[in-house]
């Protein structure tokens, strides 16, 4: 597969999961049956395309990845549609995650280019 796949699938991975918590934190604990399965259903697209990506991308730097952006989107749609309040701390915190995610991407060896 080729690099620009690989990281398209990713994007789908990370989609996938940040659909699947949105859902999860309306499920109240999985007793709603539309949020459960739309829980269920993006995480499984999620790690079935996180199993694709890990047959070209070191685990380390595609779970780095996923977990770093899910929680930057996480963290938005939560803000977005939800009025979650972000205090400097958090942003500070969510701007070093993005930081981290470029910094393996941009110069990183354990990455193929």
């Amino acid at each position: 597969m080729s690099l620009f796949a690989t990281y398209i699938v990713l994007l789908i991975a990370i989609a996938a999961e940040v659909v699947g918590t949105t859902a999860m934190s309306r499920s109240d604990g999985l007793t709603k049956l539309g949020p459960s399965l739309i829980t269920l259903v993006g995480y499984a697209i999620a790690f079935w395309c996180l199993s694709i990506v890990l047959r070209t991308m070191p685990t380390g730097i595609a779970y780095a990845v996923w977990a770093g952006l899910g929680i930057v989107l996480i963290t938005a749609v939560s803000w977005i549609f939800y009025g979650q309040k972000l205090d400097a701390p958090a942003l500070i915190g969510l701007g070093l995650i993005v930081a981290g995610v470029l910094v393996i991407n941009l110069f990183s060896n354990s990455v193929v280019h």
